[in-house]
């Protein structure tokens, strides 16, 4: 078995996977003062309630857009793995073109979930993926290469900025209304955040559909909010939380392969 990490800005993930089988997921919040031995006991537990056991365990591969925390997870899993993880970044084979200006700015994040769009749903069509992360990114394939995208705002991260800026302003769950017009403080920013999302992703998705000219796109959503997000447009075709865990373990796989 092998596990997958996905080191992002708000959570961490981590994937278990015998094969191209998940045996368990799972995620915790992304912490900088944690040590390696902090996040080593609670991946242990995490494995102990998965009833999984660390032996098992033989490789594993890292995606992070948090260099501070690089050391920390790789350190953590020589100590309580055993194993030496390989990192998303130069060097990795992917099988993808990155048609970017500067293909070492295309996040790590955005590089695993390109290969694992492409391999899962990609091909003869050109695929819209929409991560709904701690940035709201939108990345758009064709012919096999990743062509550009959108960074937007992150839903959660606009919600906190709101919060934090005005004084009578509380913390609400992130969930959509009945009506958007909304009748009190609580509904009013779920209205907006939710609604408002909702308009920009239909916007930019549609837009980048015009630019494509091309009559079939598949448009894939994945991250914390995809679920919500999908409900409230119609330009969503596919949501896939496994997305980033399921990229990982596929180019885990095809490096390993090509060391051989």
């Amino acid at each position: 078995m092998i596990i997958c990490i996905d080191i992002g800005n708000t959570n961490i993930k981590y994937g278990i996977y015998d094969g191209a089988t998940c045996k368990t997921s799972f995620r915790v919040a992304t912490d900088h003062k944690k040590t390696s031995d902090e996040y080593g006991c609670q991946l242990i537990a995490m494995l102990e309630i998965a009833h999984l056991r660390p032996a098992d365990i033989t490789g594993g591969i890292i995606s992070s857009v948090v260099p501070s925390l690089d050391y920390t997870m790789e350190h953590m899993l020589g100590v309580y793995l055993s194993i030496r993880p390989k990192q998303i970044g130069p060097g990795i084979r992917t099988g993808l073109k990155l048609l970017a200006d500067n293909a070492k700015e295309v996040g790590a994040d955005r590089v695993v979930n390109n290969v694992a769009a492409l391999r899962k749903y990609g091909g003869e069509r050109p695929v819209i993926v929409v991560d709904f992360g701690t940035a709201t990114t939108f990345n758009v394939i064709k012919d096999g290469a990743f062509i550009g995208g959108v960074i937007a705002p992150g839903i959660k991260g606009s919600l906190d900025s709101l919060t934090s800026g005005t004084a009578k302003l509380p913390r609400v769950e992130i969930e959509a209304p009945k009506s958007v017009i909304a009748t009190n403080t609580v509904t009013n920013m779920q209205a907006g955040i939710v609604f408002g999302f909702a308009g920009l992703v239909e916007y930019i998705v549609n837009k980048i559909k015009r630019e494509l000219a091309v009559g079939d796109v598949l448009t894939v959503a994945t991250g914390g909010f995809a679920e919500v997000m999908a409900k409230e447009t119609k330009c969503i075709d596919v949501i896939d939380k496994m997305l980033t865990l399921d990229g990982l373990q596929y180019l885990y796989e095809l490096n390993s392969e090509e060391g051989k």
